[in-house]
């Protein structure tokens, strides 16, 4: 007998089928895993919301200079303080009798000022020196105001007189002396009748003495006549 030989694919169908269908127990039902899921891809980050801007910080308002406190004000200068600079200023200008006249007035504000008491003695021996200087060059008017201005002050309680090198009698005698010469030129112009000489002389004596009684009448009696001879007719 010719054995049929099945081609080698059927035959291993068969054993295939064979072999299942003899193993094979109770029916099993296979669940089938379902596919996984593909995974759900993340929703895309947000871009990180940029923080505002920081604002940048308000400056300080610059800080006011500090008010300067006010200057203290000197010390307010005394009457005879005012006085006693005023005739330091006299005194360097040569001014002896004006500076004399202004520590008269500081020491009477103020008795035993101590400048006064220092300046006192150099300013009125300055202005008696002057005089004689005047008197020298022929400044008569100049002396005799200089001359009376030291017989004014040398005996003010701030002279020392008894440590000058005069007296107030020496002083005196001086001006006497002076406005004996002017009154004797005066009348002599005056009997020439050059009476406006003889007026000018017995003025200068009357610009520093005006008390003197003499050269006083003369000028009266002197300037009566002269306005008289002003009202007479020419010729006459």
């Amino acid at each position: 007998m010719r054995r049929t030989t099945l081609p080698p694919i059927l035959l291993l169908s068969v054993l295939a089928a064979t072999a299942f269908s003899g193993c094979a127990g109770p029916s099993r039902t296979f669940r089938t895993t379902p596919s996984a899921k593909p995974p759900i891809a993340a929703p895309a980050a947000k871009p990180p919301i940029a923080a505002p801007a920081a604002k940048p910080p308000i400056a300080a308002p610059a800080a006011k200079p500090p008010i300067a406190a006010p200057a203290a004000k000197p010390p307010a200068i005394s009457v005879s303080d005012k006085m006693y600079s005023e005739g330091m200023a006299a005194l360097e200008e040569g001014g002896y009798e004006r500076a004399l006249e202004l520590f008269a007035g500081a020491w009477q504000e103020k008795p035993g000022h101590a400048g006064v008491a220092r300046e006192f003695d150099g300013a009125l021996l300055a202005l008696k020196k002057n005089g004689d200087a005047a008197y020298a060059q022929g400044k008569l008017e100049s002396a005799g105001k200089q001359w009376m201005g030291t017989l004014r002050f040398i005996t003010h309680p701030a002279a020392n007189w008894h440590g000058y090198p005069f007296t107030r009698s020496e002083v005196q005698a001086k001006i006497d002396h002076l406005s004996a010469a002017l009154i004797e030129k005066a009348l002599t112009k005056y009997r020439r009748e050059e009476i406006r000489l003889a007026i000018a002389d017995w003025k200068t004596v009357l610009s520093y003495d005006p008390r003197h009684e003499e050269a006083a009448r003369s000028l009266r009696t002197a300037s009566k006549q002269l306005e008289t001879l002003k009202k007479m007719p020419p010729g006459k």
